[in-house]
Order: structure tokens, then sequence, then C-alpha cells
């Protein structure tokens, strides 16, 4: 009876161990961002930002040396969702780039007009502890009037030590360079957005047109020539 009422407790003791081991738990690092004070700036509308399937879930995939996926299980989670941590790093990092606070996800509140809007597509986003991290993604650039502008497919590489933990800051680190990339296509469309806004409330003056120079008349002489 001793025997068994010790056996029952050491395994007791083992599943308590079991159940409350921590899980690890992760969120993408939004960089140094300096956010802009003033909201003046161009409207921009990020989105809809589109991660692939195999990215929404709240487990860390972990790439293998053969190239397969594996799940890390009960060992590595995102704290929330992916989608919305990638979402809030894209938005803040613009913000920073495009001195801007006028920025709103995908739909964009009511009345909120957009001078720009960028869609994006993640297609691929994951490392392992022998594999490099790797972002392939797509954005498109829309004008005022939702005609595309640019379109341009990118595949970004980051080197890591190995740990998971490092593997989430070289993820966070191809997702800033793709903000800056898109943030370089985005500028020169708000600048242009800015200048024609300008234009229709400042009017060219009409130009004062030059002094009308009156007709040059002849001039007749009643002088007679004599010849000798």
């Amino acid at each position: 009876m001793r025997r068994f009422t010790t056996v029952l407790l050491l395994a007791c003791a083992s599943l308590t161990g079991c159940v409350i081991q921590p899980v690890p738990m992760y969120r993408l690092d939004n960089g140094v961002v300096e956010l802009p004070t003033k909201d003046d700036g161009a409207a921009v509308m990020l989105g809809p930002v589109v991660l692939a399937d195999y990215l929404q879930r709240d487990v860390l995939l972990q790439r293998l040396p053969d190239g397969s996926l594996a799940n890390e299980g009960q060992r590595a989670r995102w704290a929330g969702s992916l989608k919305g941590d990638v979402d809030q790093l894209l938005l803040r990092q613009l913000a920073s780039q495009l001195k801007t606070q006028r920025l709103e996800l995908s739909p964009g509140s009511k009345g909120f007009t957009p001078d720009v809007q960028v869609e994006v597509s993640i297609t691929r986003l994951d490392s392992g502890p022998q594999h490099p991290a790797v972002l392939e993604a797509q954005w498109r650039l829309l004008d005022k009037q939702g005609k595309r502008q640019s379109s341009r497919l990118v595949r970004l590489q980051e080197e890591h030590q190995g740990s998971t933990t490092d593997q989430v800051r070289a993820q966070s680190l191809l997702l800033q360079r793709l903000s800056e990339m898109m943030a370089n296509a985005i500028e020169p469309a708000v600048v242009a957005q800015t200048r024609v806004k300008r234009e229709i409330k400042t009017p060219r003056k009409a130009e004062p047109s030059p002094p009308a120079i009156p007709a040059a008349e002849p001039i007749r002489t009643d002088l007679e020539v004599f010849r000798f």
C-alpha cells in the first residue's frame, strides 16, 4: 500500500510539473521608431495585409534542414496574433518613415480618404535553427482613385544565431526592411498628391499681358531732292 501511494504521488508530481511548465511566447519587435507629433501629413491606408495560410496559427513554425516545416508545439508560440503584430509593425514603421500620423489599416474609418493605399501580401516568413530568416512578399501601390501605380515582388533574407529568440529578431528586421522599401515607393506618390492638392487650393494667377506697343506709322516728308 505504501509503495502504491508513493508511486501515485510521484505520478501526480510529474503531471503537475508538465502542466505548470512555462511555454515561451514571442512577439515581433517594432524596432526604434520616432512617431511624428503633427497630424498634417499625407493620408496613407495600409492594407489589406494578407498572410499565407500556414502563418495563420499561434505556434512558431521551424524550417528544418530538408526545407520542410515543423510545429514547435508547446516549445514556442506567438503571444497573440501574428497578423496583428505584422500590421502594427508595418503601420508604426511607415508612420515614422513618412512622418505622418494619418495612417489607418484597411478598410479605414468612416470619412477617412487616403491619398495613397498600399496592399501587402506576405507569402513566406519563417526560419529555422540552421536556416536564415526569409521573407517573401508583394506590395501594390494605389492612388487616390484606386488605380495601381506600382507593384513589386521582394525576397529578403537575414542571418541569425540559431535560437528561437534570435530567429524572431531576424524576422522582425525583415519586416522593418520591407516597410522601409514600401516607404521609399510611397513617398513620391505622396509628394505628387500633395502638389495636386496645393494647386487646387491656390490656383495660379493669370500673368499680366505685356503693354501694347503702338504700330509704327511711316513718316512722310515733302522735301524735294535737287540734282546738279
